[in-house]
């Protein structure tokens, strides 16, 4: 009945003329119950940055826009006093560096570099003006000169260089230096040696190739970029030969500097199952490799762990990840060679490890406990046996903390939180032995005044049986003050990426952030929602998050369809109007769930999903990420037909909504335009919604806006009716 009053709508609209979208509104929210303008309008705080002397700069991101603020440091555990030195009304930063006298703080901005007075004292302003786009910026160890690349396009998410060289310019009398003269070859990521003779890059050869499909017509272009393997080079300051370091045919990750002579990085093989840690010396670019890890799966250890290695300030050491337990744990193996040594062990995962300024500590963040989705800060205390470490937790109760940095006096460590009523939050604790238990100092609070935290729906974590007696965890959110006597719509919703996971609150990614709020928003409109951690998720250990081999598609998928069997054990919710929903992976798992069981859900919501693994694997851009986890495709054809869910369009019978961004890189955008041709060709009930120069991630506030009202009267239209 309601598709039908919809209609009607739509043609009393069309006979009285009037020029308008048609629309089926959504109901509207309570008095003091979050609004999708108070989802648009929580900041997402990043790159906490200390100066000389302690204070604290850092991004504060809103819907896109990006400002640089300062955090007081010498306050108490009250309420926060970061002020913005900022206030731009669009773009980006990139990069965030304090002078060495404090008295500056640089930051890149829309392609210059900036800078502005810490105490206000002085304007933002660019530090110079080119015509060409500048980007990496990164300065020397005596704050004098400035590394960068320049050529490419805006430094913006999704972002593609096919070009770019490495600079040096002079703070002092303006001068430049080229350090690289290599057309289709694009640099980035440049470290000083620390006596600032030196600069290492990453040199990327790139091809931009174009293709017009038949079905997209021969108008249009859709660009990719193929790449070489990465190589590391070191080129003198002042100019001059680059010398190649360690180089192989493997991909290798951007370099750090152990001393003034030697560096280390990572070299992952092409067919993703061996990682080595190379230590080279920066005069002959010959390299040693000093550990090895071999997977006769797939070597898997998640990019936002900090699995790379790092060395010691004193270049000592070289702490990095390693899962060869069957767990992310912080090894530390000597910069001069010899036998790796495990610091942490146990049933839980340590990510994101830290040095201390004198190199005797290690801090990191860790879900060791019963609660896979929490994590705390803790340190390790090397002392003469790094195996015999002290490991101090330093952040306990609910909540998700992450990445701790180190102050330069190392007394004090700065952090990221979430929790079930706060979003990513920038705290600050002591990090040493006798704090007393003093409470964190909070530096953020990222909600606006109007959101009301004691409507914010807490996560449960759950288990439920897939098919094959495996256990899988989920976060349930159920409305508070629920009429259980009755049963209620559901939504399940499948995070992305694969390997990524659900937490115990907010997200600590501002990318899944912003999934969550609107979640929170669609719990308060009496929706119960359910976000499984399925089979290739991290946060459980190695053997899960492996689960996905060769499986993509498969076992993974399969851990899907039983979270309906779990929601109808609540007795509350009515099974027949569930809908599914996801971004990227979890957009390809919603088109897999709506062609593998027809019935099952009411409807469901692809955000940029992958329609084809075979069409993902031919951009070499994401072939890494293929191989990895499903091989060659023609080594495992069965495997890349299994994730191939446009074959099987054909079989879907319930209402599907897609969104996408056309400058979408990580699932380019050609995916849904293929998908969408295909739909409308079978007649399948299908929405649409393209949004112009947006990216993998939504962003921009009126992007926001668009999409979480679409998804809104979706849901609405399908899951409120019987």
């Amino acid at each position: 009945m309601m598709r039908k009053l919809a209609a009607l709508s739509c043609f009393v609209l069309v006979v009285l003329g009037v020029a308008t979208a048609c629309r089926t509104e959504p109901s509207p929210q309570p008095d003091g119950l979050l609004t999708i303008e108070d989802l648009i309008e929580i900041k997402h705080p990043s790159v906490p940055t200390f100066s000389s002397d302690g204070r604290i700069a850092f991004i504060w991101d809103r819907a896109g826009v990006q400002n640089v603020w300062i955090g007081d440091t010498d306050g108490t555990s009250g309420s926060p006093t970061a002020r913005p030195l900022t206030s731009f009304e669009s773009g980006l930063i990139n990069g965030l560096f304090w002078s060495q006298d404090g008295q500056t703080f640089y930051f890149g901005h829309n392609g210059d570099l900036w800078q502005v007075s810490p105490d206000g004292s002085q304007q933002p302003r660019e530090t110079w003006t080119t015509k060409e786009v500048e980007s990496d910026f990164a300065f020397s160890p005596d704050g004098t000169r400035v590394a960068f690349v320049r050529g490419g396009e805006l430094d913006i998410p999704g972002w593609q260089r096919n070009e770019g060289d490495l600079w040096v310019h002079s703070l002092a009398n303006g001068r430049e230096v080229p350090l690289t003269d290599t057309p289709g070859v694009v640099a980035s990521e440049p470290k000083w040696s620390p006596d600032g003779t030196r600069v290492a890059v990453v040199l990327t050869r790139s091809v931009r190739h174009a293709e017009a499909p038949e079905y997209s017509g021969a108008k249009i272009l859709y660009s990719w970029l193929e790449r070489s393997p990465s190589d590391v080079a070191v080129v003198p300051a002042a100019g001059g030969e680059l010398t190649k370091i360690a180089a192989s045919a493997e991909r290798e990750s951007a370099p750090r500097w152990i001393d003034a002579s030697r560096l280390v990085l990572q070299r992952v093989s092409q067919d993703v199952k061996t990682r080595e840690i190379v230590v080279a010396d920066a005069a002959s670019g010959r390299g040693e490799v000093v550990y090895r890890d071999v997977d006769e799966e797939w070597w898997s250890l998640p990019g936002s762990s900090g699995a790379e290695p790092l060395p010691s300030s004193n270049g000592r050491w070289i702490a990095f990840l390693s899962d060869r337990d069957g767990w992310d744990h912080i090894y530390v193996v000597p910069s001069s060679g010899g036998e790796a040594i495990q610091v942490t062990s146990g049933k839980y995962e340590a990510w994101r490890p830290s040095w201390s300024p004198d190199s005797t500590r290690i801090g990191f963040d860790t879900n060791e406990g019963d609660h896979p989705g929490s994590r705390h800060l803790a340190v390790a205390q090397l002392g003469d046996d790094p195996a015999a470490a002290k490991i101090t937790l330093l952040t306990k109760g609910r909540g998700t903390n992450i990445a701790p940095q180190w102050s330069p006096d190392g007394q004090r460590l700065v952090y990221q939180h979430t929790d079930p009523q706060n979003s990513v939050e920038l705290f600050v604790i002591d990090a040493v032995d006798d704090n007393d238990g003093e409470a964190p100092l909070r530096l953020t609070d990222s909600f606006p005044s109007s959101i009301d935290r004691s409507e914010l729906v807490e996560p449960e974590l759950v288990w439920y049986s897939a098919d094959d007696g495996q256990e899988v965890p989920a976060y349930l959110f159920v409305p508070r003050d629920l009429d259980r006597s009755r049963e209620h719509p559901a939504i399940v919703w499948i995070h992305g990426d694969g390997t990524n996971q659900n937490y115990d609150g907010w997200h600590v990614q501002r990318n899944y952030a912003v999934y969550y709020s609107f979640h929170q928003y669609l719990v308060q409109k009496g929706y119960v929602v359910l976000a499984p951690d399925y089979r290739g998720s991290i946060g459980y250990g190695k053997a899960w998050r492996l689960g996905a081999y060769l499986e993509v598609g498969g076992k993974d998928y399969q851990d899907i369809p039983p979270a309906v069997d779990y929601l109808k054990t609540l007795g509350f919710v009515d099974t027949e109007r569930v809908g599914v929903w996801g971004l990227s992976y979890g957009g390809f798992f919603t088109l897999l769930a709506l062609t593998d069981k027809p019935k099952l859900f009411r409807c469901g919501v692809d955000v940029a999903g992958t329609i084809d693994y075979r069409m993902y694997y031919r951009d070499p851009y994401k072939s890494a990420w293929t191989v990895g986890r499903m091989g060659l495709p023609e080594e495992n054809p069965e495997t890349y037909d299994v994730a191939a869910p446009i074959d099987r369009v054909d079989r879907i019978e319930r209402p599907l909504l897609v969104l996408h961004g056309t400058s979408d890189v990580n699932v380019p955008y050609l995916h849904s335009v293929r998908l969408i041709d295909r739909l409308l060709e079978l007649g399948k009930d299908v929405e649409f919604m393209m949004y112009a120069g947006e990216f993998h991630y939504f962003h921009r506030a009126y992007v926001l806006r668009d999409a979480w009202r679409r998804v809104e009267r979706f849901f609405d239209l399908h899951l409120r009716t019987s």
